[in-house]
């Protein structure tokens, strides 16, 4: 699919590699922080990267195609058309067998390729998925109300502020939870493109080995101190969920490990 206005990701497989820090800062009831690094795809829909068969093992993804028809029937049961539309996606590849992906996020542009929206999707350890439709304003910030069970030691309450600019030469965005008057989560994600390919997916895969299963070890880590630290656990709600809601694969199949977030 083409357009006047689409963007070409550089690279010979037509997509770029992020290496990243993400930095999470928790402030009440007690405060806590870490930082993270690894590497996440940024990639068109549309135009999926040709990895190598050897290389798969490395970087596997969900066909575009079925990706892009989950997207186009969440939006258009929100009253947004993304026909002849192209998306960028950025999320973490299938490595080794193993995905996790607390956050995937969506840059959809319209056939003329204004902006047309942005979408958040979260995901959970019980298999469930939210999306987030954000319209972000003139100063690229987008609020939505916290629907999704995410973290046990955080209520399903409160809004999420988030900043999710598109990125190009860098990766800069922060999503920060605002509840009870203060804002006690704030997250992070900082990064610089490298044009995907052979070279630079294997070089990442040597400074970051096993990357998927490195952020779920982590978070694990990170959530068993918080809980001997007397943090208390919110437990999980019953009941249905809204329409974004969804037990549906990730772009790279679905995880079963959860964020602190």
């Amino acid at each position: 699919m083409t357009g006047p206005g689409r963007r070409t990701l550089p690279g010979p497989w037509g997509a770029a590699l992020y290496p990243y820090v993400t930095t999470h800062v928790r402030t009440a009831p007690l405060r806590d922080a870490f930082r993270h690094r690894g590497y996440l795809w940024l990639v068109d829909l549309d135009r999926m990267p040709p990895v190598p068969r050897w290389l798969r093992p490395l970087a596997r993804f969900r066909p575009g195609e079925a990706i892009r028809r989950e997207l186009a029937d969440f939006l258009a049961g929100q009253g947004t058309d993304l026909a002849g539309g192209s998306v960028l996606m950025l999320t973490q590849a299938r490595v080794l067998g193993h995905v996790f992906n607390p956050l995937t996020v969506y840059w959809c542009r319209d056939a003329a390729g204004r902006p047309l929206c942005t979408v958040a999707e979260v995901h959970n350890t019980y298999g469930g998925r939210h999306r987030y439709l954000l319209r972000p304003g003139p100063d690229g910030v987008a609020g939505a109300r916290k629907e999704f069970y995410v973290s046990p030691f955080f209520p399903v309450a409160g809004r999420y502020r988030m900043r999710l600019p598109e990125p190009g030469d860098r990766l800069d965005l922060t999503v920060r939870l605002e509840l009870d008057g203060g804002s006690p989560f704030t997250a992070t994600l900082r990064g610089r493109a490298l044009p995907a390919g052979a070279a630079v997916l294997l070089r990442a895969a040597l400074r970051h080995p096993l990357p998927t299963l490195a952020v779920s070890a982590h978070i694990r880590y990170r959530g068993i101190r918080l809980w001997l630290r007397g943090l208390p656990v919110h437990p999980r709600p019953a009941g249905p969920r809204g329409p974004s809601g969804c037990p549906l694969p990730s772009p790279s199949d679905t995880p079963h490990e959860e964020s602190t977030a």
